[in-house]
């Protein structure tokens, strides 16, 4: 199977909802909700991928040599082939086509990033079901992978922790913003705004390394360190909890800035290519989550389509590094990229 087919498989399994567009921007699903678009107008969403796209651009020097480039990444005592996850996404059946359940798109993603040396995030949404099913998916994969909570209360949080540990994932995340998804009031256990109170509780009550993602401003970040985070992921859920938001490009430098360089930082947000990816690390991140493309991937392909499209970006990161003279990720510096 090659990535063209993979695109085409996705573009007949997943219509009339997503058109599988050559670049996946929000424009042409705009207002297609259930489907893959952005809240409202779709503005946010649009503006993650055309900020990224239009005033970022990689600074070309090719006297480095022709040494190896090294993409690999340690984190949670772990090496990784690339500095690449997959996002967490949920209710595929309801959010996309149902040619695909939440159970089949988790065991895609959990297997085909595996064997392309990456990590990918459990799912979730508003039913039990929509948490224990990429949780067995994960405990199948041998603990590869991070289950990603609800914003729950802090006692139902406490509980489903202990299911969590018993799976010995590397990690576990908790998207906080997704208390503002348009189907958030259909949850049950209610999805809750959280304080920082209330994270410092979560992460004080397990040993797991904590993810809070959901993170647009430095007082925000800053907040989540001090609760006992150990990385957070710069995230507006891909424009689908707020319209007329910022990009997390955009915002990401005065995050990186404000709470230093030891602190883990992961980002979301219009990553679509190996070079958006170069992109986002020269602006401060340590590596990057991408959602929809990776849907796409998994309704075209299953784990082969992940792992395709996986290799694809791994292809793309080398090549901007080898045009920048970078040869591991350490190299990847402000100075590699210009804001135009």
């Amino acid at each position: 199977m090659t990535y063209q087919e993979v695109l085409e498989n996705a573009r007949k399994r997943m219509a009339p909802r997503c058109r599988v567009c050559p670049e996946c921007n929000g424009i042409a699903c705009k207002g297609v909700m259930p489907g893959p678009a952005g809240k409202g107008t779709s503005r946010t969403f649009q503006r993650n991928v055309a900020w990224l796209g239009e005033h970022v651009k990689l600074e070309m020097d090719v006297t480095g040599g022709n040494q190896e480039r090294n993409m690999e990444i340690s984190l949670f005592g772990e090496t990784f082939a690339a500095p690449i996850f997959v996002a967490p996404i949920g209710l595929i059946p309801y959010t996309y086509t149902e040619d695909m359940t939440d159970r089949l798109y988790c065991d895609a993603v959990m297997l085909g990033a595996k064997a392309a040396g990456i990590l990918a995030f459990g799912g979730g949404g508003p039913k039990a079901e929509n948490f224990y099913e990429p949780l067995e998916a994960i405990r199948e994969n041998g603990g590869w992978g991070i289950p990603t909570l609800k914003p729950w209360a802090v006692d139902v949080v406490k509980e489903r922790l202990k299911e969590v540990e018993a799976v010995h994932p590397f990690a576990f995340a908790m998207d906080i913003d997704s208390a503002g998804l348009p189907h958030a009031g259909l949850a049950n256990p209610p999805m809750l705004l959280k304080t920082e109170e209330e994270l410092r509780e979560i992460a004080a009550a397990t040993d797991l390394p904590f993810i809070v993602k959901g993170i647009m401003t430095a007082e925000a970040a800053q907040k989540a360190l001090r609760a006992g985070a150990y990385a957070i992921v710069v995230s507006n859920h891909g424009g689908r909890v707020m319209d007329y938001g910022l990009s997390t490009a955009e915002v990401l430098p005065e995050i990186r800035a404000a709470v230093g360089a030891d602190t883990k930082i992961f980002v979301d947000g219009g990553v679509r290519t190996g070079e958006d990816v170069f992109k986002m690390l020269a602006l401060g991140a340590d590596a990057v989550l991408i959602g929809r493309p990776y849907v796409i991937a998994a309704y075209g392909g299953g784990a082969e389509g992940v792992q395709l499209y996986t290799e694809k970006l791994k292809a793309e990161l080398k090549d901007a590094m080898t045009m920048t003279s970078c040869k591991s990720l350490q190299e990847i510096t402000r100075d590699k990229i210009r804001l135009v």
